[in-house]
């Protein structure tokens, strides 16, 4: 469950019976728990939920763990009323008057663009967490409302991972009235398998780790562990923005001109995953767009990427190696991954 929200409520999200069926009233759902006890259905389509928090704008979110109908590890916004994309859940809208009618199945072997257009009640993944590449098992949230604190990714989420003991960095935006965004690696080397994190008022972030059930990277059955700002702004790309015809980055130091300007600096590929009864997804339908130019912001701390061939309902692995700080320095963490469903109109 989460923490309470501006009214007071709790919202909790059910893991499907054993992870595979809905044997009890609202597995596989999103419910709202009001003080006076009053629980109201709020989304259905859940599977197996690692963790559940706000964005700062006061939106909820959780994760849900890759299986079948997540070929991935996925970020979503629990948007009240919505279908998270897992079906087996769904006998119950008789028991949930306020959620309307039972949205149909989705097509086994399909892709999550194409369904979204015909099951409106579908929401899009608002973060695609690609298997290995980004954890194998999502869990926990965190918010950075520290104001600076805990250093320059105050108002961003942060998403822990159980399998590869790792933290996340989470840069959101919302697009036609629905998140979207870009991950980026962030920390790893925890003594035990990520689950929940929770900030405290200096800014610093308390982790909690297990290993039960489940095999963890860290060596320790279990863990308690602080992360705490040295106070020196690393090199990141702190922002990835997507444009019609491209992206822009901004980073969170003054970069070298020359570099962010070479087309040399940076590589993209996109791919999706098979919505699908199956358990998980390879990675398809690849593709490689071009891009045609990199322009650096007036401000010296981002660059415009005009690229041809972007890609509805695709990962948009982006690698720029090549990128250097005014100072030199390369980036701590080269890479992101945007999650690309909707396209702004300018």
């Amino acid at each position: 469950g989460s923490k309470f929200d501006d009214e007071g409520n709790i919202w909790v999200v059910l893991c499907l019976t054993g992870s595979f069926s809905s044997q009890h009233l609202f597995r596989g759902w999103s419910v709202k728990v009001s003080a006076d006890g009053k629980m109201v259905p709020m989304c259905s389509g859940i599977r197996s939920p690692g963790g559940i928090g706000r964005n700062y704008e006061g939106d909820m979110f959780y994760t849900d763990n890759q299986g079948t109908w997540n070929g991935t590890s996925i970020l979503r916004h629990l948007k009240p009323g919505h279908f998270m994309g897992n079906p087996e859940g769904n006998r119950w809208y008789e028991q949930a008057p306020n959620m309307g009618k039972r949205p149909p199945n989705p097509h086994s072997g399909g892709r999550w663009h194409i369904e979204m257009k015909k099951i409106p009640e579908l929401i899009n993944p608002a973060v695609f967490l690609p298997h290995n590449k980004m954890g194998k098992s999502a869990s926990g949230i965190c918010t950075d409302r520290s104001g600076g604190k805990f250093g320059p990714f105050s108002t961003q989420m942060f998403v822990s991972d159980q399998g590869q003991s790792i933290v996340m960095r989470v840069f959101l935006e919302k697009v036609k009235g629905r998140y979207q965004g870009a991950c980026f690696p962030f920390r790893g080397g925890f003594k035990s398998g990520n689950v929940p994190m929770t900030q405290i008022p200096d800014g610093s972030m308390f982790i909690g780790g297990t290993a039960r059930g489940w095999g963890a990277r860290g060596g320790k059955p279990f863990a308690l562990e602080r992360l705490v700002w040295t106070g020196k702004v690393p090199f990141e790309i702190h922002e990835m923005q997507v444009r019609p015809k491209g992206f822009q980055l901004t980073f969170t130091k003054p970069v070298d001109p020359a570099t962010v300007a070479a087309l040399a600096s940076y590589s993209i590929q996109t791919y999706t995953y098979i919505y699908q009864a199956k358990y998980g997804s390879p990675e398809v339908d690849r593709t490689t767009p071009k891009i045609l130019s990199a322009t650096p912001g007036k401000d010296g701390k981002s660059v415009y990427l005009e690229i041809e061939g972007l890609q509805e309902g695709h990962v948009h692995e982006l690698k720029a190696p090549g990128i250097r700080s005014k100072g030199g320095d390369p980036l701590v963490h080269p890479i992101a991954y945007y999650t690309l469903f909707y396209f702004p109109d300018s």
